[in-house]
């Protein structure tokens, strides 16, 4: 699995014992109270083995930043500089495919949000910068018929939606960089989706597809029963604060 959310409830995987269950409910309480420089071990641990398990336990540690692991995929590759690619098509004038140093050379916006999981836990002021969803719709060309946009990803599993209104919103970011950094393979690097106002399942990982469409078609957590509208503290039956 990967650090922090595509967002939802545990990924699934094999089957698995009491015994082990148990055994990790109490790594995850020793990592409460053990000293910062363990606690810091820890977190570093789970990284690295995150993406290689296949029971979803590792969900239920924390991580760095107060961050969790999940992912609906078994694995996923890696993509950088030479490799990655974003395509935007569909009901668009300008269908085009950037590269990262294209989206680097694009006007980047900064926004310091607070990120809600609609699972309950918060990380507060939470920076990322990127590349404004609306942009990059501006210079595609969105067709009179377009109502809406679909997310694909390059774990090959994942989907999300917006409204063509949500999606113009300053507040949603083809995001490049979180926490001040490049965004990491384990963070949905090296390019994500980031729709400040909403759960963060709808911030999806691993972009690589973004196509203009004439209706909403639910994400991948929309089709299991999550909210496809996914305003914090005003959908899934959450009263969680505004993020925004």
């Amino acid at each position: 699995m990967n650090s922090e959310p595509s967002e939802g409830p545990d990924a699934r995987g094999r089957p698995i014992g009491r015994r082990v269950f148990l055994g990790t409910l109490g790594l995850g309480a020793f990592g409460v109270v053990s000293a910062p420089v363990l606690q810091r071990g820890m977190e570093g641990v789970l990284a690295a083995v995150a993406g290689k398990d296949p029971t979803g336990l590792t969900g239920l540690l924390p991580n760095g930043g107060g961050f969790r692991y999940y992912s609906v995929a078994a694995s996923v590759p890696h993509k950088g500089p030479a490799d990655y690619r974003l395509t935007i098509d569909g009901l668009v004038d300008h269908p085009r495919t950037y590269t990262l140093a294209d989206l680097r050379a694009q006007p980047q916006t900064r926004l310091v949000k607070d990120v809600q999981c609609v699972t309950g836990w918060r990380v507060p002021d939470t920076p990322f910068e990127g590349v404004r969803l609306s942009h990059l719709l501006d210079a595609a060309g969105v067709r009179p018929t377009a109502k809406a946009l679909r997310f694909t990803c390059f774990d090959g599993t994942y989907s999300e939606s917006l409204t063509l209104d949500q999606a113009r919103r300053p507040d949603i970011l083809v995001a490049l960089r979180m926490q001040d950094k490049d965004i990491g393979h384990d963070h949905g690097g090296p390019v994500r989706l980031y729709v400040a106002p909403m759960y963060f399942y709808k911030s999806a990982k691993w972009l690589s597809g973004i196509t203009v469409t004439d209706h909403v078609r639910p994400g991948y957590w929309e089709n299991l029963g999550y909210d496809v509208d996914a305003w914090v503290g005003r959908s899934n039956g959450r009263t969680d604060e505004r993020t925004s």
